[in-house]
């Protein structure tokens, strides 16, 4: 596999085949979301709109088989506003890396660990000196729970980041067993470049 960072035109290209990505990976635990790709295009909309956002791609040949995105989190203002209200933080020094989505059968290569060095080096060029990012917060009793579901924390302690306390966000979707969206928790981590 080969890791590219992609801006500009090939971050544009890359951008539907992020979206299919998205909606397979996130299927499963801990996110169990029920995509759509008509609002994962209105979504990564953004990511073209923003002369600093990255997407850094894991390509098996010619397929994108993962991907993780980037931008300044000032750009995803109005998301999470409520979520760094009162923390004391200025949204305008933090590099927000928002999804890292890698097929399955792609994982246990150090692939994860190429896409966070790559959106921290970008982020430091750019002259941020923070870094974060947010995961959904389950229930360990959740009923969809598969057994020997492994956390991500000890991955991401291992890399420095750790959790805000009270900087949570909180987005709606439908998951795979309801039928209709409900509303989740997402706990920021953050680290110092």
């Amino acid at each position: 596999m080969e890791v590219r960072v992609l801006t500009g035109a090939a971050l544009d290209a890359a951008l539907d085949d992020v979206a299919r990505l998205r909606i397979t990976v996130f299927r499963d635990w801990p996110y169990l979301y029920d995509g759509d790709v008509d609002y994962e295009r209105r979504y990564l909309q953004v990511y073209r709109e923003s002369a600093a956002a990255i997407v850094v791609g894991a390509h098996d040949g010619d397929r994108l088989v993962g991907a993780a995105t980037g931008m300044p989190l000032a750009d995803h203002a109005d998301d999470f506003a409520a979520a760094f209200a009162g923390s004391g933080i200025d949204m305008g020094s933090v590099f927000y890396c928002a999804e890292s989505v890698l097929l399955a059968e792609c994982r246990g290569h150090g692939i994860g660990h190429r896409f966070f060095d790559e959106r921290e080096a970008h982020a430091r060029r750019l002259g941020y000196d923070r870094i974060a990012f947010c995961g959904v917060m389950r229930p360990g009793d959740h009923p969809l729970r598969p057994e020997g579901a492994r956390s991500l924390e000890p991955f991401w302690r291992g890399r420095g980041y750790a959790p805000l306390p009270g900087v949570v966000a909180h987005f709606s979707w439908k998951d795979i067993d309801q039928e209709a969206e409900t509303d989740k928790p997402l706990q920021f981590w953050m680290r110092e470049l």
